[in-house]
């Protein structure tokens, strides 16, 4: 187990996990803001494949993890903490994800999993700053980030032909801690 909630687990991602995952990244209303096309079957499981061959990279820089409920194991998204697209309009900064099986939408495994994510970047990653992006149009993640994340900003994304929301988040403690030595 990576870190848990009061009703979540998160876990590194396994084989396993194909029918969940696949039904999740194949779903075009979960894909819609993703900056990515739902994918087909064998897509998902090289891309399943990939995800796992990198947690024993020793670099590794793309943590993208299993999200399961605590009451009966089962497998409800993805959250992650990755290098963000250099391509992008601002540097490259580490940046949390989370994506979710439609029918578990609307339960406030959102608004659970961030401030966890957040905390285990900081704490168990020594991660001082952290940014997120979301197409404004994610209504529902837009209003998780305004939460726990400062909006900074609000650009059109070339890439996926969007306008998205930039939003950051700092480790103040930690950063003092690092300035002192």
């Amino acid at each position: 187990m990576i870190f848990e909630t009061k009703r979540l687990k998160v876990r590194n991602l396994i084989l396993k996990d194909i029918e969940g995952f696949h039904e999740m990244e194949s779903n075009p209303k979960v894909m819609r803001y993703t900056g990515t096309s739902p994918k087909t079957w064998e897509e998902n499981q090289l891309d399943l494949e990939q995800v796992i061959a990198c947690y024993t990279q020793p670099s590794n820089e793309f943590w993208v993890w299993a999200v399961e409920r605590k009451s009966d194991g089962e497998f409800i998204g993805t959250c992650a903490i990755v290098k963000s697209d250099p391509r992008q309009n601002y540097p490259e900064k580490n940046e949390i994800g989370f994506r979710f099986l439609e029918k578990f939408w609307g339960q406030g495994y959102g608004k659970e999993i961030v401030p966890a994510l957040v905390q285990h970047a900081f704490e168990k990653k020594g991660i001082t700053e952290l940014i997120a992006e979301v197409d404004e149009r994610n209504t529902a993640s837009v209003r998780i980030l305004d939460e726990f994340f400062t909006y900074v900003d609000t650009y059109f994304n070339e890439r996926d032909q969007s306008t998205d929301r930039l939003y950051k988040v700092w480790n103040l403690s930690l950063d003092q801690e690092q300035k002192k030595i």
